[in-house]
């Protein structure tokens, strides 16, 4: 399980939604998550915010979502390339 992730707006400007995209390892995947929509299409995982946690202020952040992954015995990678947008 990946704790809830921090999304901080870094902008001069109110933002209504926010877009992380990142890579699971391979072999890994997404059983659950919460407060956020997932989609993924091979390992690339897309999280697209909520209506109750897309819109920050300048400077104001949340701690918006969190996801599980099953991932083959013995593998300890965990998700890279996180972007936010």
């Amino acid at each position: 399980m990946i704790q809830p992730l921090t999304i901080t707006n870094t902008s001069t400007s109110t933002i209504t939604s926010w877009t992380v995209t990142f890579t699971l390892p391979a072999g890994h995947t997404l059983t659950g998550s919460w407060n956020a929509t997932i989609t993924t299409s091979g390992q690339t995982v897309t999280v697209r915010s909520v209506s109750h946690n897309g819109t920050l202020a300048p400077g104001a952040s949340t701690t918006s979502f969190g996801f599980q992954a099953s991932r083959p015995n013995g593998n300890t990678a965990l998700p890279s390339g996180y972007t936010c947008a």
